[in-house]
């Protein structure tokens, strides 16, 4: 592509946006460059004495409609698209009195801004630009005679072409045409979506998925796979919205295993601190306890061999003597709603120790799509909301569990619901003892978990597995007997699971013939 040069002799600028404005106006002004605008842009520049020249004048027309009309005109429209040197525009052009625009700087009212918040509907609604987005697309469609800025953190790149070669390069201007495509996209799949949830379609007959950059990464899921990471939605929440406040450049990795990780204690009750470490996006330790200390040791003691190297969330703001306990074992990162400075001061010495705070947990109970994406398209469906409390459970056995069963089954089926699937989940005394993940047999799952639990137990010199007397969770149900067979041979008493298979019958005399008592839940957990 060759760098044909576009002079620029006028511009045309009407923003919501006035950061870096008066700088930028002015260094335009002092290269020579006529200033055409509108409403508060044109009143900003003219309070700092910059000449400016009104949209009106140029199209002998005013303003009207309290501002929703004003650039929408032939003269406006006509300077941006007409193509140079080119007989029929020329003609339209002189014809009509028109004078060409070669620069034209234009964001969009806020919308998005808006209805993040509590924003009434007319509001929202007066919102919605329409001659911003006409003016960038028109801009953007003709990127071989016009530059388009979206954004002022172009502002700097196309000053510099102006003073030093007195126009626009055909590069930048296909860049920032690029730029103006994606954004007016973006602005309008905002709108869609929020028009589209007012009406409640889950399913509409399009979807677009818009994202806002947050950083790009070093790589992706391995070294030779390049990635970045985008935001999505009206404002930052969840992962997004967490502050990485030390600590390594965050990697794709860190940031999956830090979602999940976050997920899963943002969905545990608030009545008990809780904290999950996980590993490749699956839990390798979750406990509740008073105070994020004992809950982390629990939840150490699950699987201390696979924590190395994983992520720690906590329900709670940090305090020092969790973070004595965090730093004896490394850690990637650590994500929680706050950490106190004897925290911040004890985790400060692991520099490379990635430490992500948030201001709130995400809220579990509200439902958000879940994007997949496939070789050709994308999968959507609703999040995963569903929480099972004691009246929602069908006890099927002939043994009740007791009060704590109950406690620790109702806790494992919620950890269960971020495990890959198939999911077994031991639980005892509010801990997690043994987690199998992953596999394609649930009775693998049930061995693996079983597994995970004695080293656990020699590694803590405990002489007894830590599954005896532990109650047991699955995410789908037992097709057979043996899975659940596993599990009370590993010394489980009650045992947690959807039910519906067409062996229950089966597997519920397995549990009475064990004295094991089971409760169904109607609700299975797929996570894969």
């Amino acid at each position: 592509m060759t760098s044909r040069i576009q002079p620029v002799r006028r511009a045309l600028i009407s923003v919501s946006d006035k950061t870096d404005l008066v700088p930028f106006a002015t260094s335009l002004r002092d290269a020579g460059i006529e200033l055409i605008s509108t409403g508060g842009t044109a009143r900003a520049l003219g309070e700092v004495g910059l000449r400016v020249t009104d949209v009106s004048s140029v199209t002998g027309f005013p303003e009207i409609m309290g501002g929703r009309v004003k650039t929408l005109h032939p003269k406006i429209h006509g300077a941006i698209l007409s193509r140079r040197e080119h007989g029929e525009d020329d003609e339209a052009m002189a014809k009509h009195v028109i004078g060409a625009i070669d620069l034209v700087v234009v964001n969009l009212y806020p919308f998005e801004e808006t209805v993040s918040g509590r924003a009434e509907f007319a509001d929202a609604i007066e919102n919605i630009d329409i001659g911003g987005p006409a003016l960038i697309r028109a801009s953007a469609k003709n990127h071989d005679r016009v530059a388009i800025i979206v954004d002022p953190m172009d502002y700097g790149l196309v000053l510099d072409e102006i003073i030093q070669q007195g126009g626009t390069s055909e590069e930048t201007r296909l860049r920032l045409a690029a730029r103006a495509f994606v954004r007016t996209a973006a602005y309008d799949a905002a709108i869609g979506q929020w028009i589209t949830d007012l009406v409640d379609v889950p399913f509409p007959e399009r979807q677009v998925l818009a994202g806002r950059l947050k950083s790009t990464l070093r790589y992706g899921e391995n070294p030779h796979q390049s990635a970045a990471f985008y935001a999505t939605g009206y404002k930052d929440e969840g992962i997004a919205a967490a502050r990485q406040v030390q600590g390594k450049e965050l990697s794709y990795n860190n940031i999956n295993d830090a979602d999940a990780a976050l997920n899963l204690v943002s969905d545990l009750e608030c009545d008990h601190a809780s904290i999950a470490i996980i590993k490749h996006a699956n839990p390798c330790g979750v406990a509740r306890a008073q105070n994020l200390a004992d809950a982390y040791r629990l939840a150490l003691r699950c699987d201390p061999e696979s924590a190395f190297g994983g992520i720690v969330a906590a329900n709670m703001p940090l305090d020092g003597a969790v973070a004595s306990e965090l730093v004896k074992v490394f850690t990637e990162v650590i994500i929680a709603p706050g950490a106190d400075q004897d925290a911040r001061a004890v985790l400060a010495a692991k520099k490379n120790l990635r430490l992500l705070l948030l201001d709130d947990l995400p809220d579990c109970a509200v439902s958000k799509s879940v994007w997949r994406s496939l070789a050709g398209g994308f999968l959507v469906q609703s999040g995963d909301t569903a929480r099972i409390s004691v009246p929602d459970l069908k006890i099927v056995t002939e043994r009740r569990p007791s009060a704590a069963e109950m406690a620790d089954l109702l806790f494992a089926f919620r950890i269960a619901k971020h495990v890959k699937s198939n999911a077994i989940v031991y639980v005892k005394d509010g801990a997690s003892v043994g987690i199998g993940a992953g596999q394609m047999s649930r009775v693998d799952s049930a061995k693996i978990a079983v597994i995970k639990a004695e080293a656990a137990a020699r590694a803590a010199g405990i002489y007894q597995p830590l599954t005896e007397g532990s109650v047991v969770a699955s995410d789908a149900f037992f097709p057979f007997s043996d899975g659940l067979e596993v599990a009370i041979e590993a010394g489980a008493t009650a045992v947690i699971q959807p039910g519906g298979s067409m062996r229950d019958d089966e597997v519920i005399e397995a549990a009475n013939r064990a004295d094991v008592a089971m409760v169904m839940t109607g609700v299975r957990h797929f996570r894969h």
